[in-house]
């Protein structure tokens, strides 16, 4: 039973007792019935302005679920976007440098040239000089290879 037909019920059954309205019993029992039938009306209006806004909500998620179609693409798609993604960051080898201008901490890729390093804090141009560290696969120059001090004392 509705709220409203509660409502309503109750008011049938005091109109059917023949109280006198007049009675202290009667004024207590007709303003109860009163706020009754006014609380279940307002919740009747609620419950309808629910309704309307989860059809809303459910339109608006609906809305939503294209555009993210349109920007995301399938979800299958996805997957492969990520494993590509995961291969690029494993090639990608990141430098990190110190601003002596400034003291800003500054992270670049291999992909920067030497001359383009710009401290974006402060504008200085930084000069980058690359220690080869005897790897010559990475800067693909013939150099000799260095030999680390530490190396020769744990040798002997």
């Amino acid at each position: 039973m509705k709220a409203n037909e509660s409502a309503a019920y109750l008011k049938g059954l005091f109109e059917g007792l023949s109280i006198d309205r007049n009675s202290p019993e009667g004024k207590l029992f007709d303003a109860a019935i009163t706020a009754i039938g006014a609380l279940s009306e307002r919740v009747e209006e609620l419950s309808a302005k629910l309704h309307d806004m989860g059809e809303y909500v459910e339109d608006m998620d609906d809305d939503l679920s294209a555009v993210e179609e349109i920007v995301f693409g399938d979800e299958d798609d996805e997957d492969e976007y990520d494993e590509d993604d995961e291969e690029d960051e494993d090639d990608d080898q990141y430098y990190e440098i110190t601003c002596p201008k400034c003291g800003e901490t500054i992270c670049f890729d291999d992909s920067l040239e030497s001359d383009e390093l710009t401290c974006p804090a402060c504008g200085e141009h930084l000069e980058l000089e690359f220690e080869c560290d005897g790897d010559c696969s990475a800067c693909e120059k013939d150099c000799p290879v260095v030999e680390d001090p530490a190396d020769k004392d744990n040798a002997d």
